[in-house]
């Protein structure tokens, strides 16, 4: 299928305003707060959409209509779950940021671990979001590269190059100016997908629920590992949730750059409200497309299945211009992740590891010059991966087990530190050396599905790395931490 002068003009359309944000943001950063944190003075409300256009990557975007499609629907939970964890965020995490007015949310682990967990847990979140960044742009491109006439090469450069050169220039304001447009144009295209979906399938709404249950496309009730299961899901969005929004660099950057607590707060539940209506709505796209393909499986190209799905049906079912738009959406999914991965990776670099480390005070000028060198050089080698990643087999499933083999001890080293005073970071490094061989050795060699990893890598952490603290506190080794490092003893109001 060819893409046609009028959806690249569409798609060229986006691309140019792109860069006119980060031109018109461009110089006028002139501290690192500047820089990383938009001065802490952005709207709440362009803070919420920003948090879920970063996040909803465009796996994510292909993805649960591709799930939905070929496994179920139970992924429609998810919306439920951040509902859920909004309270957590800002009753036990947010405060402490806030309090201790991070940049980074890794500075609340050097106040309550030291410089050794600091670094330890700076640098998960450096292997987890370098291999993340070329995933989100690999996976968008080679899906855009199958159903139309845009190279694979030609779509990974494109998109590489341009969220780098927004981000490098206009730093967070940018990048949150240019996710706001983008939680537009994503939103929009799921919207329109869902409305068409509606109308060319017989008996509409109604006609595509009822044949997904027959089916068995809806939701699925069973307790087990090894399937896509509502209770499933359910674990593991809680717990990835509460990594994504509470502890995630990408997240809190944003959520810092709130001027007030309370905007902090209304930006939080915004997001929630979003996964809640986009995750529901990309499910029921799902849903549509295999009721769709269903009723005319003539119109389906053989091989094509699973993330593919969605933009293969875009450009075969809807108008020039209009599935030009909703082939942007996809662009606009991959780059707000991009541009949050790089920008938010600079930010843990100068501000976790080489300010520590400096012997003298720099000016701060040159640092907000680093920081764009950095976003430029991350923002290169985020697109020279995306190059490499085409080279391996089961791309989403090997990014998912990173994700969870990181982020699932992330979290455990948070929650531990909040929660509890025997909590340390030797316990923690215990319960890390086993929860991640343990998580690769359950992709490599078991057929548990890939939602059961990040709840597991969580567990395992947990349960080998708290009792391992207690045992260094109650031998002495160890004293117990500062309580008003705990929720117990920080006064939360």
């Amino acid at each position: 299928m060819t893409f046609g002068l009028l959806n690249y003009a569409v798609l060229g359309g986006y691309l140019t305003v792109m860069i006119a944000i980060g031109l018109r943001f461009s110089g006028k950063q002139k501290t690192t707060e500047d820089y990383f944190l938009a001065g802490r003075s952005m709207p709440w409300l362009v803070v919420g959409m920003s948090m879920f256009a970063s996040l909803t990557s465009a796996i994510s975007y292909m993805g649960v209509p591709g799930t939905a499609f070929k496994e179920n629907a139970s992924y429609v939970v998810l919306g439920l779950c951040s509902i859920l964890v909004a309270p957590i965020l800002v009753v036990v995490f947010y405060p402490f940021y806030r309090h201790l007015n991070v940049t980074t949310s890794y500075e609340y682990v050097l106040e309550r671990y030291g410089k050794l967990a600091h670094y330890s847990v700076s640098g998960l979140f450096l292997l987890a979001r370098l291999g993340w960044l070329g995933t989100v742009i690999y996976a968008p491109a080679l899906a855009l590269s199958v159903v139309t006439d845009i190279p694979l090469w030609f779509a990974i450069l494109m998109m590489g190059v341009l969220a780098t050169t927004y981000t490098v220039l206009g730093g967070l304001s940018a990048v949150l100016w240019t996710d706001l447009m983008q939680y537009l144009i994503l939103v929009g295209g799921a919207i329109w997908v869902a409305v068409h979906l509606s109308g060319a399938v017989p008996g509409g709404v109604t006609g595509i629920v009822q044949l997904a249950r027959e089916k068995g496309h809806l939701i699925s009730w069973e307790l087990s590992w090894y399937e896509l299961t509502i209770f499933g899901v359910c674990l593991s969005s809680l717990l990835q949730l509460m990594h994504d929004y509470g502890t995630d660099q990408v997240t809190v950057q944003r959520l810092m750059s709130v001027k007030t607590y309370g905007g902090m707060v209304r930006a939080i539940i915004f997001n929630a409200m979003s996964d809640l209506v986009m995750i529901g709505l990309l499910s029921f796209v799902g849903l549509g497309l295999f009721a769709y393909y269903s009723t005319f499986p003539e119109k389906l190209a053989a091989g094509t299945s699973g993330d593919r799905v969605l933009p293969y049906f875009i450009m075969q079912a809807l108008p020039n211009g209009v599935s030009g738009l909703l082939i942007t959406a996809i662009f606009a999914a991959a780059m707000s992740s991009m541009d949050s991965g790089i920008n938010s990776i600079s930010t843990v670099v100068v501000c976790d590891f080489i300010r520590p480390l400096r012997k003298r005070v720099t000016a701060e000028s040159l640092d907000v010059q680093l920081a764009r060198l950095l976003t430029l050089a991350f923002g290169a080698f985020a697109t020279a991966v995306a190059f490499f990643v085409a080279h391996i087999e089961y791309i989403l499933e090997a990014s998912t087990t990173f994700i969870s083999m990181f982020g699932g001890p992330i979290l455990a080293l948070f929650l531990l530190g909040m929660l509890t005073r025997r909590s340390n970071f030797y316990g923690w490094l215990l319960g890390t050396l086993v929860a991640v061989p343990a998580t690769l050795w359950l992709n490599l060699y078991t057929e548990v599905h890939w939602i059961n990893y990040f709840p597991f890598a969580f567990g395992v952490c947990v349960l080998v790395g708290y009792p391992a603290s207690w045992l260094f506190v109650e031998s002495g080794k160890l004293p117990l931490a500062d309580e008003n490092l705990t929720v117990w003893g920080f006064h939360l109001w």
